[in-house]
Parts: structure tokens; C-alpha cells; sequence
């Protein structure tokens, strides 16, 4: 096939795609120009149909349908950070015809062992690169050829030397259409412990923390929840919480220690921040009071199952600043808090998320305020 060729079947591909259920917008899309070229340069190394493959960071399929739709491989074997995610390739797969032609996995064994070619997007965070390419190291066939994407402007030299500690050879192929492919070839096999997750007992708040390599914050805690946290004493104890984009579990760690009569849910769509979470609350002797789910906006959750939700919305959907997921999460807490039951929220004062809380919650009050936070108290109409 040309590459001419290729681009049309990709083209084709990529028009069908969506993101729903994530946040769908004119300015995001389902694909990127990383992935055209990640599957570009993929099919230099597909030697038959029979060539396992393994996708890691599949944003929303355009890598696993890629393969499959354009490259011609039989069968992807994928791991996809975000819940939404998962849910949009399979909601694609369905739509191109490709149901059935892959398996999803964790990041581990059973999605790398054997594999002979990894096509993975660059995360943003050194930590959870580090994971990634231990795992393929660890896992992956002794010949494997991982292609590791990006958009240049992104990529950093430290990602070259995190390679570099796994690979015998890390060589930077020509950018193209402000993206560029990074091919790492001789996976160099560890023979020490697992890297991840690591723990660190933060003295601040007296409690460990564990984190994945693609956990927020990783170990540290964020500035945004050590402010809700400042305010604590003040929030009630129910009968059922939830912390909502829980991360690493500190609030839901905090909240639950403090008041030991509450059930607590954590949930977040990141399978490294739910892995996390499940690490930090077992850490810290709370696995009997917390429940860690993986979930997009609590998808799952019954309608007024909870009777108070802590949340600290993130303001990023992937590179882009926008305010779609944090009203999203406000759309789920209206949904899923009882008559009466509270939402906590901290969010960066120029937000002014207020009037959206006061239209899609109830009544909203400012609790705290700093130069840079705004933590309000919202009560379920």
C-alpha cells in the first residue's frame, strides 16, 4: 500500500470517529495529526496480518482502528488511561465494523507479553512515560520496536532519556506536520522490582500517598485540594460521600479518616488514578470505608445515591483549557446527590463557576477565597 493509499483509508477512518461520551466540541476532535503519523510510521513494521501489536494511550481509537482498518493487522491488544475513552473506541469500533477485533487491557502483562511493535502517544508526565516503557521493556517481545508520538511542541529531551534507559537505541525520526515519532528499538529487560506505584507519607496531612506514574500531582498534594482540605472541620458527616475525580485519594482519604461514620466512594476516570487511590486508602488502613470505582462522571452511580460530593475540577480537557468537564461534573453531581445533599467544590477563582452551580445544583454559597481558589457549598434543590 502507498502512502498515498494509506492516507485515504486513514481519512476515511478518522471522519467516522467521535469522542462521545467525553466532552465533544468544534474545537476537539478524535484524532490528531500524532496519530496519522504514528500509523505512517507503523506500517514500515507490519510483517503480516499475524504482527502483535499492542496501542498504548489510544485517545479515543484512531490508533486500534488504525491498525486494524488501515494497516491491515488482525488483531490489537490496547490499554487507554481514560474511562471515556475505553467507552468511545468501543462506540467506534461498533460504527467501522471492528467489533470484537481487539482486547483492552491494563498496562502489565497481559497486554505487552509477546508483543513485537508498541504505538504508544507520549503522555505529558515523565512518571508515567517511565512506567509505560519499564512495562515494555519488561513485557514485550526481546525485538520489540516501540514508536513512541507526540506533538513537538510537547516533547521535552527528558522523554529521550527516559527511553534511553530502557532501549538500546532511541532515534528521533523527522517531524512531520508539527508531530514526530521517537523509535525505540532493543528493549533492554529489568531485573529489578516493578518502578510503580510509589508511596510517600506526607507529614502535612499525616497520611501515606500512593500514585501511578499518570496519576495528577503524582505523591505531591495539590494546592487545589490542600485548600478545600483547609476548610474540612466545616464539611459534614453523611452517611455516603463521594470524592469526585478523586486522584491519588487524599480527599477521600482525608474525609474518611476524619469522619469515621461515613461510607466514601472514590471515583475518577483514570485507571492510574483509581489504581492510585485503591493504593493510597489500603496504605492507610481505609480499604473497609472506601470503595474506588472507575467511572466517567459517575455514569454508573444511581440518581440521589449520595449525600455529599467533594470535587476539584480539572479546567483541562487533554491540551486544550476548557470549561466543558468541570460542567459536566456539575451536571453528574446534580443527578446523583439527594435532595439536599452537598456539593463542595475548589476551583480557580477567575473561573467564576458560581452561576453555573446555582443553575445546575441549588443554592450556592462562597465558603473560602484566596487570590488563586474558591471553595462554595452547593445544596441540592
Amino acid at each position: 500500500m502507498t502512502l498515498t493509499e494509506l492516507d485515504a483509508h486513514l481519512e476515511t477512518l478518522f471522519g467516522t470517529l467521535r469522542r462521545f461520551p467525553d466532552v465533544e466540541a468544534e474545537n476537539l476532535q478524535a484524532h490528531d495529526a500524532t496519530d496519522r503519523l504514528l500509523l505512517e510510521t507503523a506500517a514500515g513494521y507490519i510483517v503480516s496480518p499475524e504482527t502483535r501489536v499492542a496501542v498504548v494511550g489510544d485517545r479515543y481509537g484512531a490508533l486500534t482502528l488504525g491498525a486494524l482498518a488501515a494497516l491491515g493487522v488482525g488483531h490489537v491488544r490496547v490499554t487507554q488511561d481514560l474511562y471515556a475513552g475505553r467507552l468511545a473506541l468501543q462506540r467506534n469500533a461498533d460504527a467501522s465494523g471492528f467489533a470484537g477485533r481487539f482486547d483492552q487491557f491494563e498496562l502489565g502483562a497481559r497486554l505487552l507479553d509477546g508483543a513485537e511493535l508498541v504505538i504508544m502517544q507520549l503522555p505529558k508526565a515523565l512518571a508515567e512515560l517511565e512506567e509505560i516503557v519499564d512495562a515494555v521493556a519488561r513485557f514485550a517481545a526481546p525485538g520489540a520496536v516501540l514508536l513512541a508520538g507526540g506533538r513537538v511542541k510537547h516533547m521535552t529531551r527528558g522523554m529521550n532519556a527516559v527511553l534511553e534507559r530502557s532501549f538500546e537505541s532511541v532515534q528521533p525520526q523527522l517531524a512531520q506536520r508539527k508531530s514526530r515519532v521517537l523509535l525505540a528499538t532493543g528493549p533492554k529487560r529489568p531485573d529489578s522490582p516493578e518502578p510503580f506505584p510509589v508511596s510517600e507519607q506526607n507529614t502535612e496531612l499525616g497520611i501515606t500517598v500512593c500514585a501511578h506514574g499518570g496519576a495528577f500531582s503524582g505523591t505531591r498534594l495539590d494546592i487545589g485540594t490542600r485548600f478545600l482540605l483547609g476548610f474540612l472541620d466545616r464539611i459534614p458527616e453523611v452517611r455516603h460521600a463521594v470524592d469526585l475525580g478523586c486522584g491519588t485519594g487524599i480527599l477521600a482519604s482525608m474525609y474518611a479518616r476524619n469522619l469515621p461514620k461515613a461510607r466514601v466512594t472514590a471515583t475518577d476516570q483514570s485507571a492510574a488514578a483509581v489504581a492510585s487511590a485503591r493504593e493510597t486508602a489500603a496504605a492507610n488502613g481505609l480499604s473497609d470505608r472506601i470503595t474506588v470505582v472507575q467511572d466517567d462522571a459517575m455514569s454508573t452511580f444511581e440518581p440521589g445515591s449520595a449525600d455529599l460530593i467533594l470535587l476539584n475540577p480539572p479546567f483541562h480537557l487533554g491540551a486544550s483549557v476548557h470549561a466543558g468537564a468541570a460542567m459536566k461534573m456539575f451536571d453528574a453531581a446534580a443527578r446523583v446527590l439527594a435532595s439536599g445533599g452537598e456539593l463542595w467544590t475548589v476551583y480557580n477563582s477567575h473561573l467564576q463557576y458560581r452561576a453555573a452551580l446555582e443553575r445546575l445544583i441549588g443554592p450556592t454559597t462562597e465558603i473560602g477565597r484566596s487570590p488563586k481558589f474558591t471553595v462554595t457549598r452547593s445544596i441540592r434543590r
